[in-house]
């Protein structure tokens, strides 16, 4: 691992035996991948190659058969459940194709979760939550349901409870997938802005090969393993 680097990742391998059948489907082969402070990565490869199994393998979801993932210099394999989660939520933040908010909470409850949970005050977690949410433009919003925000509200939502606790990764699968081309544009401009700002490596999984052309790099996941990408 370099001094920098915030996620190694080292001869990744995971299988799932296969409905009504003694086979094994290999979904990573061999998987390498090293991510840098700040950087931008995206993940592309074709529905059903294993883009979402490796980023759940990265963020600790999901275990591998073989290989190890560090993160910010702690192996998964060494952390129990309870410290796992801790760790993930120190140094972790997630976004999904749905924005998997709680539909009972409002927008600023939903942001302050995180925090919450990893120990803050309540006033702590409420005037944090209320920054990262004005800063993701839903300053007037922030006692909504989710049920009363527009998709692309419910989704710079969800990316302000990711970035919450100030993580050094953040792991995307398909944020912009369920969004309409203009919002899913504008959604896109504020996760650069957000990752030049405030220095938080990001490594996303799309289909959308105008999205994965504005990463710093992107690699494919073909048969089981990563190849450079040119996109």
């Amino acid at each position: 691992m370099t001094d920098k680097a915030v996620l190694v990742a080292s001869s990744l391998h995971r299988s799932y035996q296969q409905a009504g059948s003694d086979n094994d489907l290999a979904v990573l082969q061999g998987v390498d991948l090293e991510i840098q402070a700040g950087e931008k990565l995206a993940i592309i490869g074709v529905s059903g190659s294993g883009k979402t199994t490796l980023l759940n393998v990265l963020g600790g979801l999901d275990d591998p058969d073989a290989g190890s993932v560090q993160v910010c210099g702690t192996d998964w394999n060494d952390l129990d459940a309870t410290r796992r989660a801790s760790w993930r939520n120190q140094h972790l933040g997630f976004v999904y194709q749905f924005h998997h908010l709680l539909a009972e909470f409002s927008a600023l409850e939903n942001v302050a979760l995180p925090l919450l949970i990893g120990g803050a005050s309540v006033k702590q977690a409420r005037e944090r939550a209320s920054q990262l949410l004005a800063r993701v433009g839903l300053a007037e919003r922030l006692q909504h349901q989710p049920a009363e925000l527009s998709g692309g509200e419910r989704q710079r939502v969800a990316i302000a409870r990711a970035l919450v606790t100030q993580p050094a990764l953040v792991l995307m699968d398909e944020p912009t997938g369920n969004l309409d081309p203009h919002t899913a544009a504008s959604m896109l401009d504020l996760l650069m802005e957000l990752n030049e700002t405030l220095g938080i490596s990001t490594v996303m999984v799309t289909h959308d090969p105008a999205i994965a052309a504005r990463m710093d790099r992107a690699v494919r996941l073909v048969d089981g393993v990563l190849e450079p990408a040119i996109v």
